[in-house]
Order: structure tokens, then C-alpha cells, then sequence
């Protein structure tokens, strides 16, 4: 019995003191863990065309490392580079643009407003109220909405600022990674199997194609909306299309969509007169918007055999409890731990099939 006791008591100092131990470590490396996250998942998603660049390249290493890494700065840093040059750029126009707010004056709303179904005389109704307002009373009145729409936006967006600014070492992790993916990779299957067996190894596999299933749906779609809205802008002589297709591209990864942006450059053309465009430009922006519905979940089924809803699941659940880094975190979580469970009660009944 004391024995029993003495065993008891080392192996709960040995518990504590591993825990301890991890405890501090992920404190220690709690300052690269971002970027420490979001290089594994753009190593794990591009880790195919890397060896695809690798057999084309004279199947040297370095070669199509040094490739797909120039690729990733140009996809991370173009973006923000069109966005502060065409600010710098139209500086001027600008601050004329905010001067002329201090004069603005809502027009009449247009009749086809009340073609609406179940809202349209409501809302022309409130329009014409808010025509009578001067621009004192309508900065007052859509002061606390910009706010709450501001402080929205930061919340959503705001770990891809983040990643930007560790930007240098999530690349520089990655480049790390690419080099030695196999050896990574090999490290992580090995901790599956030492910690659940075959079916540890099994949920590190699926993880992998977790990653590369969102990788394909989430982001080539988000890439193709911004694309087609910002051609569709800068046809129609919307300004800023560079800042606004950036602004597309951000808000299609968070899973807001391009509709947003391209509604409100079809609103400007409205109040500049241009109603053609202004209808070519809502009809594309239908057409943009349905890319969620068509082409994600034909790319997620490219990546991996996963439930749709599973994946969706995963990438809301996650943007909202991890921010953007979540689009990735949560469907490889849900898809591991569904796997898991769905491997134990497949388990569990063929038990009990067998004992009876």
C-alpha cells in the first residue's frame, strides 16, 4: 500500500511537472505562434506545388523554394502595395472627397424602389425622409452606425493586420519548413501514432488535407471574386478599384463576400447618374456573389472528401473564436475531432456486434 502511494505521488509530480513544462513553453513561444501557425498552414496548402515546381525545376529544392516563396510575397505584399500607392497617388482627390461631405445631399429615391417585395415602400418612404435632412443631421445620423461598422470590421479583419505585420517571420518560418517538410512531416505523424495509434496517424493525414480542402475553397475563391469585382469596377470607372479589390479580396477570406463593396460602388455610380452601369453592376455583383455556393465546394471537394457543412462549420465557428487565422484552424479541429469520434463509436459497435 505505500508503494502504491509512492507511485501515485511520482507519477503526479511527473504529470505536473511535464505540464509545467509546456505550460512555459507555449508562454515562451506565445510571440511566434501566429506566424508559427500561419506558416504551417501555407506550407501544408501549397506543399503540392511546391513538389510540382521541384520536378520542373531540375528537382532541385532551393530552386522551387526560392520560387513559391518569391510567389508568396508577391500574393501577400501586392495587395497592401496597390492599396498605399493609389492612396499616395489620389491624395488629392481624397481630401477633396472629404471636403465635399460637408455639402452632401441625399436625392430623391428612384420609383423602381417600391418594386421591392414586402420592404420596398418602406423604404422609399424612410429615403425620402432622410432627403429633407441636411448634412449636419445625416452625419449625425449615420455617426453611430460608421462606428459600430468600423469597430465590426476591425474585429474581423484585424488578425490579418496582425499577420502582416509578422509577416517577415511567417515567411521566414515557411521558407524553414519548406526545406525540411518531410522531416516535419514524419515528426508529425510519428506524435499521432505515439499518442492514439493508428488512428493518431490517421487524424494527422486528414488534418493535412483539411488544410489544403480550405486552402483551395476559401482562398482561390476569395482571389477569384476580388478579380472579377475589381475588373467589373475599373470597366465601369469606379475609382479606386486597386484599394477596393484589395478591400474585396480581404473581406471574401473573412467570409463577408465582394457583394458588400460592389453594392456600394453601384450606389456611386447611382448618385453620379451613371444608371446603366449601375445595373450591369448589381447584376454582376449577384453573379460574384453566387462563386460561394458554385465554385467553394466544388475546390473543398478537390482538397478533401469532407462534409460541406462540416467544413462551413469550421470556418465561421473558427473566424469568430480565433479570428482569420480561424478559417483554417476550425475545419481541420471539427474534421479531426468528428474522424476521432466517429472511429471510436464505429469501434464501439463492432464490440458489441462481435460480443453478442
Amino acid at each position: 500500500m505505500p508503494s502504491a502511494q509512492r507511485d501515485l505521488a511520482r507519477i503526479t509530480l511527473v504529470v505536473l511537472a511535464i505540464g509545467g513544462l509546456l505550460a512555459t513553453s507555449l508562454w515562451i513561444l506565445m510571440p511566434f505562434l501566429p506566424a508559427l501557425i500561419w506558416a504551417i498552414m501555407i506550407v501544408v496548402a501549397t506543399w503540392p506545388l511546391l513538389l510540382w515546381l521541384q520536378k520542373r525545376l531540375w528537382k532541385r529544392r532551393w530552386l522551387a523554394v526560392t520560387a513559391v516563396m518569391i510567389g508568396l510575397v508577391i500574393v501577400f505584399m501586392l495587395p497592401f502595395w496597390l492599396a498605399i500607392s493609389a492612396i499616395v497617388s489620389n491624395a488629392d482627390e481624397i481630401a477633396g472627397w472629404a471636403k465635399s461631405l460637408s455639402t452632401l445631399q441625399l436625392p430623391q429615391p428612384p420609383d423602381w424602389i417600391r418594386s421591392i417585395p414586402f420592404a420596398g415602400d418602406k423604404i422609399y418612404v424612410r429615403w425620402l425622409e432622410l432627403t429633407a435632412f441636411g448634412p449636419e443631421e445625416l452625419a449625425s445620423l449615420a455617426t453611430p452606425y460608421a462606428q459600430q461598422a468600423m469597430r465590426w470590421f476591425a474585429a474581423e479583419v484585424g488578425s490579418f493586420g496582425l499577420m502582416a505585420v509578422q509577416l517577415p517571420l511567417t515567411l521566414i518560418i515557411a521558407g524553414v519548413l519548406y526545406f525540411w517538410g518531410e522531416a516535419s512531416a514524419q515528426l508529425a505523424l510519428r506524435f499521432g501514432r505515439r499518442l492514439a495509434g493508428e488512428r493518431g496517424e490517421r487524424a494527422i493525414s486528414l488534418a493535412g488535407r483539411a488544410i489544403r480542402a480550405v486552402a483551395l475553397g476559401v482562398v482561390l475563391t476569395a482571389l477569384a471574386q476580388s478579380i472579377l469585382g475589381g475588373v467589373a469596377l475599373a470597366i465601369a470607372g469606379v475609382p479606386f478599384a486597386a484599394i477596393l479589390t484589395s478591400v474585396m479580396f480581404l473581406l471574401a477570406l473573412a467570409q463577408i463576400g465582394a457583394v458588400p463593396v460592389l453594392l456600394c460602388a453601384a450606389g456611386w455610380l447611382y448618385w453620379k447618374g451613371s444608371i446603366g452601369w449601375m445595373v450591369a453592376l448589381i447584376i454582376w455583383s449577384v453573379i460574384v456573389g453566387s462563386l460561394d455556393n458554385i465554385l467553394r465546394p466544388l475546390l473543398i471537394r478537390q482538397g478533401a472528401d469532407l462534409s460541406l457543412l462540416l467544413i462551413f462549420a469550421g470556418v465561421i465557428g473558427g473566424l469568430i473564436a480565433f479570428g482569420l487565422v480561424g478559417i483554417f484552424v476550425g475545419p481541420v479541429v471539427l474534421a479531426v475531432a468528428y474522424t476521432l469520434l466517429d472511429a471510436w463509436l464505429r469501434e464501439d459497435s463492432g464490440t458489441s456486434g462481435s460480443g453478442t
